[in-house]
């Protein structure tokens, strides 16, 4: 059996097709893990969930934050940007599935002993803690509070994590760590202004995975989100976040059996909106 690890499709559903097809994907025998960020920016955010709806139980995917943009918008929490480009899905007229079936998946998972994200973790978070809020967070996305919470997600507060935050405080700041971080210091406290790659980090603050004492060291991480980062292959860390919707490349990483096999293919000439 294969099993692949994809990061950032972002809409772009030809590169994807792509990818599967060189890679020999079957759906009858193989595993797809799609690190987050499956719609927006690109030309066909429709067309990717409709390829993953037919891999069926094959594909596990994680929610990004671009996916939870969607949830937000779709619920009136947040206005449609003109730099959205997944309107197709909440035209369809089987939108109200499609968001429901986003609003399922997980914000963390393990995969073949890798611990499978979107963005990242705060040096605080062992492997199973990280595992456990991210099913806290699940608990709120598939339940009546959704919509409440989608209102109340968008901030950058807490800047820290705590182990007395509760409520909405202790769901968005999980949320903000797994979907959105790239920089932190020692404390836990996020940085969300610096977009750049790695040597762009703000006095006192370091990439998540450099930061000294991380619980989490050592624990095999796949992650996505971080384009400017580019393709992280480390023995423990995979970064898989290429830019494929920038013009980069779409990647995913052969991890069965012990192995690690880079496949990636090149982005289509399709819309892109900086």
């Amino acid at each position: 059996m294969m099993i692949l690890l994809v990061g950032d499709v972002q809409g772009c559903a030809a590169p994807l097709q792509r990818l599967l097809d060189q890679s020999g994907f079957s759906a009858s025998r193989d595993r797809l893990v799609l690190l987050g960020d499956l719609v927006n920016r690109g030309p066909d955010s429709l067309g990717v969930l409709q390829m993953v709806a037919r891999l069926g139980g094959a594909a596990r995917c994680l929610l990004g934050n671009h996916d939870l943009h969607l949830l937000a918008v779709a619920h009136g929490a947040r206005r449609l940007s003109r730099k959205d480009t997944f309107e197709p899905i909440l035209r369809s007229p089987q939108a109200a599935q499609w968001l429901d079936w986003l609003r399922q998946q997980p914000l963390a998972l393990m995969e073949s002993g890798w611990l499978c994200v979107h963005a990242g973790v705060v040096p605080q978070w062992d492997c199973a803690q990280t595992l456990a809020l991210a099913a806290e967070v699940q608990q709120v996305l598939r339940s009546e509070a959704l919509g409440a919470f989608l209102h109340q997600m968008y901030a950058d507060e807490p800047e820290h994590w705590d182990e007395s935050l509760s409520g909405v405080a202790r769901t968005r700041f999980v949320v903000n760590a797994l979907t959105r971080i790239r920089f932190c210091n020692a404390q836990g406290r996020l940085d969300f202004k610096t977009k750049e790659g790695r040597d762009a980090a703000p006095a006192g603050y370091q990439p998540w995975f450099e930061v000294t004492g991380r619980k989490t060291a050592g624990q095999p991480i796949a992650f996505g989100h971080w384009s400017t980062l580019g393709l992280l292959n480390q023995p423990t860390l995979l970064g898989l976040d290429t830019g494929c919707v920038w013009g980069g490349h779409l990647s995913a990483m052969r991890v069965d059996e012990g192995r690690r096999e880079l496949i990636q293919v090149e982005c289509s000439a399709g819309k892109r909106i900086p």
